[in-house]
C-alpha cells in the first residue's frame, strides 16, 4: 500500500510512504501530471518501504523529465543509476 501525502510551498511535494508498485504508480503520474504546470515538483522518497522494478523505471523516467526525487534511499538511488547504466 502507497500513501501519497501533498504539501505546497515554493514546489509540490507529494511524501510517498509504504510499497511502490505498479498499479500505485498510475495514480502518483496522474497527479505529478496535474500539478506539473509550471511548478517544480518533489517527491520525498524518505519513507518508501518497497519499490518493485516497474517503480524504478517510473522513477528514473520522472526524475529524466525533470521531477526532483527527494531524500531518494540508497537502495532505490542505486537501482535507478543501474537501470541508467544498463540503458
Amino acid at each position: 500500500m502507497l500513501k501519497i501525502r501533498r504539501s505546497e510551498n515554493a514546489e509540490v511535494v507529494f511524501t510517498l510512504s509504504g510499497q511502490m508498485e505498479e498499479e500505485t504508480m498510475a495514480g502518483l503520474e496522474t497527479l505529478i501530471t496535474s500539478e506539473a504546470n509550471g511548478r517544480r515538483i518533489a517527491p520525498d522518497l524518505k519513507d518508501l518501504t518497497l519499490v518493485n522494478e516497474d517503480a524504478v523505471s517510473f522513477l528514473e523516467r520522472c526524475e529524466s523529465n525533470g521531477v526532483s526525487l527527494e531524500h531518494c534511499p540508497p537502495y532505490i538511488r542505486e537501482c535507478i543509476n543501474t537501470q541508467r547504466r544498463g540503458s
